[in-house]
């Protein structure tokens, strides 16, 4: 992993709901932290001494550079992350990389639908702030068990372009595919965050209805396969086009583990194929692309993710 880290305070801690905390950052000697475009992301080194680290959107104003704002729903299953971060009081000091982003507004876009579930309205909450104050054509559906379970509500039900929809609701204000995102309109772009159940019901429905695969960009929290699934399949040979170093990738290993056990300064940070961080590019061969990720022109550009994908052909040489 090659971050750069930063330093930062938790200056204001509050509980947006039983489960979600919200945490915003600021720098120990009062600069502006790096600036960062909507639907960006952050590493986060939740445990140093046992190198944990996170991934968590950016919900905060892009233009608000003296501030980053983090909401971390704490998840029964957490490995220790998400629990990590409730635990954090304001004072305490965290270390975080700087800001990365696959999710950005469409420049092709003249309107936007912003589709949340959950606590994938972080990014898309950002993104919302950005249209606003570019004066940009936008909606956002935000979806939730509740509202009970909704976070930012407050700021929510004060705008306009918001539509809110929840689970124990009445039937007429839940998320429809037909009414609420419409039929496909050359000139708008879609944009899906939230669980995997979720987004693949969101993504399925919009692909049904015509929507092209081009107009509709999604993030994923979690990757929508076992990770098991990621390595499994027949040997083959990585050669790096650079320094000439080739190395057999056996069932069971990813590409980007026996390159960083050579030795090899490969980029990465989720190792789950849902980040972008550890893309490279393919110069001959015919990769397996195992991510969810990449656009599927990225991938006929010869795009790549070396922590989830693996090769169809016997040799697979790369940009590296």
């Amino acid at each position: 992993m090659n971050n750069e880290w930063l330093d930062t305070i938790v200056v204001a801690r509050h509980d947006a709901t039983s489960r979600i905390v919200v945490l915003d950052l600021v720098s120990p000697d009062g600069v502006e932290l790096p600036e960062f475009a909507a639907g960006a992301h952050v590493d986060v080194l939740v445990d140093g001494a046992a190198g944990l680290v996170r991934q968590y959107s950016l919900c905060g104003p892009p233009h608000d550079r003296a501030r980053y704002r983090l909401a971390v729903l704490a998840e029964a299953a957490s490995r220790g992350g998400s629990l990590g971060m409730h635990r954090l009081r304001a004072g305490d000091r965290l270390r975080i990389s700087r800001p990365r982003n696959r999710f950005g507004v469409s420049d092709r876009a003249r309107r936007h639908l912003l589709v949340a579930g959950g606590i994938g309205v972080t990014p898309l909450l950002a993104m919302a702030h950005a249209l606003e104050a570019g004066g940009a054509e936008y909606e956002l559906h935000y979806c939730a068990r509740s509202r009970a379970e909704s976070a930012f509500l407050d700021e929510l039900e004060r705008n306009p372009r918001v539509r809110l929809h929840f689970d124990d609701g009445p039937d007429e204000q839940r998320l429809g595919i037909a009414t609420d995102l419409g039929p496909p309109d050359p000139d708008t772009a879609l944009y899906v965050c939230g669980p995997g159940g979720f987004m693949d019901f969101v993504i399925s429905s919009a692909l049904g209805a015509g929507w092209p695969a081009e107009a509709i960009h999604k993030e994923r929290f979690a990757p929508v396969e076992d990770v098991a699934a990621h390595t499994a399949g027949g040997a083959f040979t990585v050669r790096l086009a650079k320094t000439g170093g080739e190395f057999e990738i056996k069932d069971g290993e990813s590409v980007l583990d026996v390159l960083l056990a050579a030795g090899v300064d490969a980029p990465y940070s989720c190792q789950q194929g849902i980040c972008g961080d550890c893309i490279v590019r393919v110069l001959a061969g015919e990769p397996d692309h195992r991510d969810d990720v990449l656009t599927d022109r990225e991938r006929a550009d010869g795009m790549f993710t070396t922590c989830s994908s693996r090769a169809l052909s016997p040799i697979l040489e790369l940009d590296l």
